[in-house]
């Protein structure tokens, strides 16, 4: 089957929310995300419109494991991502009226070669903007998918 519709599966990884307050540790934490039985992944991240403070900055981390255990995952290095996590995050806008940082959609692959992943969304200020994140699982060792 040449479809993309059979050989993909698209996974919720974070829920659309506001990221909240300032810090890594105060961010949105995806789901796990499991790639057994699929080769690729790739991430989704939507950013709706965001505040008209300078302080209102958005940033994504993402995390690899051979473990689903939390305490496990490490920080991905660059070079098994496919882009930067800071293209993918939102710049500072004041007020958000360009188009640079509010209601944007970018993408994060990744080529390494760990089952479980993880995806961090944080701000820097207090970040109102609503933000979700889906992971799409490709290349799968059996067709179609589920």
């Amino acid at each position: 089957m040449r479809d993309l519709h059979n050989s993909i599966r698209v996974l919720k990884a974070i829920p659309p929310q506001a990221v909240g307050t300032t810090g890594v540790a105060n961010g949105s934490l995806s789901d796990v995300i499991d790639r057994k039985g699929y080769d690729s992944v790739e991430f989704i991240f939507n950013h709706g419109s965001g505040g008209a403070s300078v302080a209102d900055v958005t940033s994504v981390i993402l995390y690899e494991s051979d473990s689903a255990t939390a305490a496990s995952f490490t920080s991905v290095a660059d070079a098994d991502l496919l882009g930067t996590e800071a293209a993918v995050g939102c710049p500072a806008e004041n007020p958000r009226t360009s188009g640079v940082g509010k209601n944007k959609t970018a993408k994060l692959g990744y080529k390494g070669a760990k089952r479980y992943l993880r995806a961090r969304v944080y701000a820097v200020g207090t970040a109102t903007s609503v933000i979700s994140a889906q992971a799409v699982l490709s290349h799968p060792s059996r067709q179609p998918t589920a």
